[in-house]
């Protein structure tokens, strides 16, 4: 399961534990934003890690770009995938 973010993982992660479904035995379970303390939750959480200072530097200078009259441009910033105890291989 992917969640939109490591706040609603970690919502997601209690619930499974109440239901007793096992993380990553029954389910993997993937976060987004890395954010403080998630690497100490039981199980610690995989995310992704999205490099927010690299983002708003870049949109900032596009937008300044567009303001002078600059067409815009597509970025990519890959994110990166932080691998930790909540997510495994499936089973074969």
């Amino acid at each position: 399961m992917f969640a939109g973010n490591d706040q609603m993982a970690m919502g997601v992660l209690a619930a499974f534990a109440e239901e007793g479904v096992a993380v990553p035995g029954d389910v993997s379970l993937v976060g987004f934003d890395d954010i403080t303390g998630s690497e100490y939750l039981v199980p610690s959480l995989t995310t992704v890690r999205q490099d927010c200072v690299t983002l708003g530097r870049t949109s900032i200078e596009v937008l300044v770009g567009m303001i002078g009259g600059a067409r815009p441009r597509h970025h990519l910033i890959p994110p990166t995938l932080i691998v930790r105890r909540s997510s495994a291989a499936p089973p074969r």
